[in-house]
């Protein structure tokens, strides 16, 4: 049976740690062992104590500062022993049901990165300009590196170990998207998608990501292209 890296990255989840680490927990996978990680990126909202009741069940770092997402996830690889590592958020947006949906493509030895697609599947309905600014990207990406997915930005990604032995990642925050699928792709990796469920959150429900974040991924995605 060979073994999936889950790895979390947690940035004052207080409100929903207890709640996805459950439901990770109790998604039983039929052909895949589970390793659990999670980073907690220097949270101040008591997220670190609540994870002191998981360090038994699951390998738990503690960051003492927060550097972002894409540092978290940075911390998270070098403890990955699994055959395929998976990236969950969490924040509740992305479901834990959808692994063996997004794990059956390893099966087929031609597949090495898989993104689980939000506008593929079912999902509750965003804003306007966050869906458009997330297409906008995904069809640049498309433009500049000839592929053709239809979410970049996902956060669900994952991918064969050995991907990342040949890629180095520098981004720190939410920019470790673009710049994740930048080098995935001129490393000549294709991405397969697979149709996941949704459940975004407004702004006012802490969604982090902003116009800046949109200007900072299309910034990446050109860099990566020409350098």
């Amino acid at each position: 049976m060979k073994t999936v890296s889950i790895i979390i990255p947690v940035y004052n989840e207080a409100f929903s740690i207890d709640k996805i680490l459950s439901a990770v927990f109790s998604k039983k996978l039929s052909d895949w062992k589970k390793q659990i990680i999670v980073v907690n990126d220097g949270s101040t909202d008591g997220t670190g104590e609540i994870l002191k009741k998981w360090e038994k069940r699951c390998d738990v770092i503690h960051a003492p500062i927060n550097n972002g997402k894409g540092a978290a996830l940075v911390l998270g690889f070098v403890e990955a022993i699994g055959d395929i590592i998976l990236i969950q958020d969490a924040d509740l947006e992305y479901s834990p049901d959808d692994y063996e949906k997004l794990l059956e493509p390893f099966h087929d030895a031609r597949v090495d990165v898989v993104y689980g697609s939000r506008f593929l599947g079912p999902h509750l309905s965003t804003m306007y300009l966050y869906m458009m600014g997330n297409k906008f990207v995904t069809l640049m990406t498309n433009v500049l590196y000839n592929t053709n997915i239809t979410d970049m930005e996902t956060g669900y990604k994952v991918f064969r170990r050995q991907v990342l032995e040949g890629i180095t990642i520098c981004s720190k925050r939410f920019d470790f998207e673009p710049e994740f699928t930048a080098k995935t792709l001129k490393a000549g990796y294709q991405i397969y998608e697979v149709p996941i469920s949704y459940y975004g959150r407004k702004f006012s429900e802490g969604k982090k990501l902003t116009w800046r974040d949109g200007i900072a991924a299309l910034w990446t995605l050109i860099r990566y292209r020409f350098t």
